[in-house]
This record gives C-alpha cells, sequence and structure tokens, in this order.
C-alpha cells in the first residue's frame, strides 16, 4: 500500500448559469451543508488526506465562509485559482475570450498543489461514500504509473427530471478498462428509460439500462502530471485558433488521448450509488430531500464536522 494519501481535487469555478447563482454553496440540509460537505466527509473516511478546491479569485471570501474553518481542522485544505492568464509562456489570452478553458485547465490550475495520486469531482455533483470508496482503493493499491481509472455510474441513476443533462457515455473492453467516452450533450429520462437527441428532440436514441456514464470522477496516479500541461499547450495551438472565444480544454480528453496513443490505461470502476445535482434550481429539494434520507438511515450525522 501507498504510504502517501490521495489528494481530492474539487472542480469548483463555474458559477452555475443554469442553477442561476453560486450552486457549489447553496445549502442542503438544515445544518447549512453544502454538497462539498459531502464529498469531503466521504472521501476522508475514504482515505484521502488533503483537499484542494479549484475556484475564481472573486468567489474567495464566499468560498471560505461556505466550506468553513471546521473542515480546515479536518483536513488538509489548499486553494488553487482557475483565471484566464493562467496559460505557459508564449501565449495569451485572445481578445474577447471571457469562457473559463474547462475542466482540464482546472485541474492544470491545481497541480502545483498535487504531489501524488488524486482524485477529480465536481463541485456541485453529490457522489455518495461507495464511489469514493471505489476511488480510494484504486489510488492506494500499488499499481503502474500509466494506469488511471474512473468511477462510472449507471445511466438511469444520473437522470434529472427538470431538464437534460450532459454524460460521457462509456465503453469498456472485456478486462475492466475504459476503450472510449462518447459525449452526449441532451439526455433526459423519457417513457421506456433514458434517451439522448443530436437533432433538437426531432428523433431520439435509448441508452440500455445500466450503461456506465462519467461524472467526471477520475483517479489518476502520478503518470498523468505531464500529460496535462503537454496536451494544454497542444489544445492551444491546434484548437484556439479555430475557436478563440469558446474552444475548452476538457478533462476527458486528456485520458481519452492517453487511451489512444497507448500512453495509458484507465480502469473503468461502477458504483451503485444514485447521483443528485444542482444542475437546475429545481434539482434542490430533491437533493435535499435525498440527504435527509441518508441521515435517517444513518449514513451521515446531522452534524459532519461537529
Amino acid at each position: 500500500m501507498s504510504v502517501n494519501k490521495p489528494t481530492l481535487v474539487i472542480m469548483a469555478a463555474g458559477m452555475g448559469s443554469r442553477f442561476g447563482g453560486d450552486k457549489q454553496i447553496a445549502p442542503v440540509d438544515e445544518a447549512g451543508h453544502i454538497i462539498i460537505d459531502f464529498s469531503i466527509y466521504d472521501a476522508l473516511r475514504a482515505g484521502f488526506g488533503k483537499v484542494v478546491c479549484v475556484i475564481k479569485p472573486q468567489m474567495e471570501a464566499d468560498f471560505r465562509r461556505a466550506i468553513g474553518d471546521d473542515i480546515a481542522r479536518h483536513v488538509a485544505l489548499k486553494y488553487a485559482w482557475q483565471v484566464l492568464d493562467a496559460m505557459p509562456a508564449g501565449f495569451a489570452v485572445p481578445e474577447g475570450r471571457q469562457k473559463p478553458w474547462g475542466t482540464g485547465h482546472a485541474v492544470l490550475c491545481a497541480l502545483d498543489e498535487i504531489d501524488g495520486p488524486f482524485a477529480v469531482i465536481n463541485a456541485d455533483d453529490f457522489y455518495g461514500r461507495d464511489a469514493f470508496r471505489a476511488a480510494a482503493e484504486f489510488l492506494l493499491a500499488d499499481g503502474d504509473a500509466d494506469e488511471h481509472a474512473m468511477v462510472g455510474y449507471s445511466i438511469e441513476n444520473t437522470l434529472t427530471e427538470n431538464g437534460s443533462v450532459s454524460r460521457g457515455v462509456c465503453a469498456g473492453d472485456a478486462e475492466g478498462f475504459l476503450t472510449d467516452i462518447t459525449e452526449r450533450t441532451r439526455i433526459e429520462p423519457r417513457e421506456g428509460g433514458a434517451a439522448f437527441t443530436e437533432d433538437g428532440g426531432a428523433s431520439w436514441t435509448f441508452i440500455p439500462a445500466g450503461t456506465p456514464v462519467s461524472m467526471n470522477l477520475w483517479a489518476f496516479r502520478r503518470g498523468v502530471l505531464e500529460a496535462f500541461p503537454r496536451m494544454f499547450e497542444d489544445f492551444l495551438k491546434n484548437d484556439v485558433p479555430a475557436n478563440p472565444l469558446k474552444a475548452e480544454f476538457y478533462l476527458p480528453n486528456v485520458p481519452k488521448a492517453l487511451i489512444a496513443s497507448g500512453k495509458g490505461r484507465v480502469r473503468l470502476l461502477t458504483t451503485g450509488e444514485r447521483w443528485y445535482g444542482m444542475t437546475y434550481r429545481e434539482d434542490a429539494d430533491k437533493v435535499k430531500a435525498a440527504i435527509a434520507g441518508m441521515k435517517a438511515r444513518g449514513i451521515y450525522p446531522e452534524k459532519l464536522w461537529g
């Protein structure tokens, strides 16, 4: 077993436009906890030893207040800033660009705080304790530096009744390794199951129940650390000139490139957990009800850090 506890990187720089505000710091129970509280609590129970929150500098005061000193007493809590001008030498932000560079860039901004194996999650997704257990067990076990993992959720456990969601639909091989991720940007629950459309709803294609999808819960070993800066520079050279205001460096593109080039493998882990998220404002009540139910069953105490 590794003597170094893995780090948890939380991507929290998005402002939550569909939710209508800073959904990352919206309370989800009567005790005032936010979703990140539960993610950190589950991660610590699973064996993680450090947390890095990637945020925008202007969010710092509110974010620190929402996270609170209580968490800092239980774990090494660090911050990293995702800003547009966090770029390699020789590159400049295109004139008029305001859109963040994407989830891959968020991880890149956190690399100075990472010194070993690490996992990455979204700030506004509730993953469940089994998902963190699976990621931690993988990272704490001895393994090849270029073998990584992704925790996949069954498609039917990742939907919202309040609109569409975007999911990476996963394919794996007989050995349990990820072979491909196909991004579907509009998936909805329909009569007969989950389905996606690529033509504005004129036609729908059903996704079989049990199909694993990515919720951006990745577990990386040290071998990936040099890939992020190299691939981001390639992105700036090759993708940004054609779409300078909107091109994004997505996190899944890094493991996908490693798989395609044969320079890395990604084990496809699975969990039976149900995802809860704050994609839309109407999702909040469902998230609160789910957490209240888990507290009633003894999965969580009333006060996580009491």
